[in-house]
């Protein structure tokens, strides 16, 4: 990761308060349709009353740059419902006592295009999970060959689960991946910076 980007910790309020913001890197990063940006909010405000919650965020001359967040995954949330069903329909049950027992649920993790290709995704990812309690960490990737996909299994994912459609997104496959912590690969070992508060208020 450049020298001149910093990773910061944001604490439930700090990255509630910062989700504009991070909509933005969002937006520019997945081009979903404007109309599910407000959905998106209101997940993401959701997400960070979960038991667990942990958010980073890269910052670049004191702009946001890119993000990442994750909480643990339990029996009752969505994802991790959805998940395991789908798993066993699938008759991949072992995956589920075997990834879904004790998870680190990766929610998002997202860098503006330009500020792609400097490591600053793998950064987030090791530092979203440095230090985490959880046995495993699992998260969804779109199917098919891309930067992330490249960069999971860098870092131990394996596919435990391919081309799997959410309820609501039909045409939209998703692979779910999932890896044993800590995470393998090389990682930046500057330990980011704790921030109790949003301390950017600028505008990209």
């Amino acid at each position: 990761m450049a020298a001149d980007t910093e990773l910061r910790e944001l604490a439930p309020p700090a990255f509630t308060h910062a989700v504009p913001a991070l909509l933005e890197i969002y937006g520019a990063a997945m081009r979903p349709p404007s109309a599910q940006l407000p959905g998106r909010a209101a997940v993401m405000a959701e997400h960070s009353r979960y038991p667990g919650f942990g958010s980073v965020v890269a910052l670049h001359d004191g702009h946001p740059v890119g993000f990442a967040y994750a909480f643990h995954g339990r029996t009752g949330q969505w994802w991790h419902d959805v998940v395991t069903e789908g798993l066993h329909a699938h008759g991949r049950s072992r995956h589920v006592r075997r990834y879904l027992a004790d998870p680190l649920e990766i929610a998002e993790v997202h860098v503006h295009p330009e500020a792609q290709n400097r490591g600053i995704g793998r950064s987030l990812l090791h530092a979203l999970c440095s230090g985490r309690t959880e046995r495993t960490a699992v998260l969804s990737t779109r199917t098919g060959p891309s930067a992330a996909r490249h960069l999971y299994r860098s870092c131990g994912f394996v596919e435990v689960l391919g081309a799997f459609s959410f309820p609501g997104s039909p045409d939209q496959p998703f692979t779910i991946m999932a890896a044993r912590l800590p995470l393998a690969g090389p990682a930046d070992r500057r330990p980011p910076g704790r921030s109790a508060w949003w301390p950017w208020t600028g505008s990209r």
